[in-house]
């Protein structure tokens, strides 16, 4: 197995066997997030970034830079962004700034069908975070063992193999054993090159390093997600403490759950709202006549139910 250490030129990635993520994760257990980052550039194909604009994914991006310029090429790493249209006003800003700065195009993704909060609302209700929350969750966010609907779209069109994340051990939860490689139940590939580094560390690196930030975290922020989901946390909390405020059971982005299983809750509200308005179109055009066979109408639902993708 070759060094973690960068090189100086970009071979063609060697094949990733999963069989060999224990030692992989074993010579790379010590070494530092450049190291990763190159290791992951140099072996693995099909790699892109997600992010969210978040601290450890900015020094992230920072380090794929000048692993780049070092090799005189062009950002090598393509970055995904999940546009929930629930970002602060200073997400999307901050957007701006990194494609400037990193002379690179951010590959945008979005809840399917809209491209607007307008646009969503219409189609799938107001404040469905609070009224619905697993098809909002569904329906707009990005990073997880599940791949919910935009980012699973994203990794099939993209024909994505790999993500580098801003995850790391110290904000805790399902985070706290972290690897620097891992592979998920859908057989994703996850690099998590900054997973040893605290808070303060990469703050360090980014003020350090002129990295461009998201000016919420001068207000007191520490992890920023939605506008209407994402707090200040309090003295002594945790660094994620801030995020889903009303709903502290929540120690991810309320992603990893199975994808399959929330695809085919999704699709059956989907078919009982056309049910109920197919029901109540019903129901006005017969206005004066005889009442619905009641047994029909089990039988029509029943018919729905059995409806499954992939089956």
């Amino acid at each position: 197995m070759s060094s973690p250490v960068a090189s100086t030129s970009t071979p063609p990635p060697a094949a990733f066997d999963p069989a060999d993520l224990d030692s992989v994760n074993a010579e790379l257990a010590n070494a530092k997030p450049q190291e990763i980052l190159a290791w992951a550039i140099d072996h693995i194909p099909n790699l892109y970034q997600t992010t969210a604009f978040g601290l450890t994914g900015l020094a992230a991006t920072d380090m794929i830079a000048n692993i780049s310029r070092r090799r005189k090429l062009p950002h090598l790493v393509p970055m995904i962004f999940i546009d929930t249209l629930y970002h602060f006003d200073e997400t999307i800003r901050l957007k701006e700034k990194v494609e400037k700065k990193y002379k690179l195009e951010v590959i945008v993704y979005r809840p399917p069908g809209v491209n607007s909060v307008k646009e969503f609302e219409e189609k799938y209700g107001e404040k469905l975070w609070e009224t619905d929350e697993d098809t909002y969750d569904y329906l707009v966010k990005a990073r997880s063992l599940a791949m919910v609907e935009p980012a699973r779209r994203s990794y099939d069109e993209l024909n994505v193999k790999a993500v580098i994340t801003g995850r790391r051990r110290s904000q805790g939860a399902d985070r706290a054993a972290l690897q620097p490689i891992e592979i998920d139940s859908t057989g994703l590939v996850k690099v998590n090159p900054l997973c040893r580094w605290g808070f303060n560390e990469v703050k360090d690196y980014v003020d350090m390093a002129g990295v461009p930030y998201n000016s919420l975290l001068d207000e007191g922020y520490k992890s920023i997600g939605d506008w209407h989901s994402t707090v200040k946390p309090k003295e002594g909390e945790s660094e994620r403490s801030g995020r889903w405020a009303s709903n502290k059971q929540k120690s991810e982005c309320g992603l990893h759950k199975d994808y399959f299983v929330m695809k085919r809750a999704f699709e059956k509200k989907q078919r009982e709202q056309e049910r109920a308005a197919v029901d109540k179109a019903r129901g006005d055009d017969a206005v004066g006549e005889t009442s619905v066979d009641l047994g029909t109408a089990e039988d029509l639902g029943a018919s729905f139910s059995d409806l499954k993708l992939g089956a």
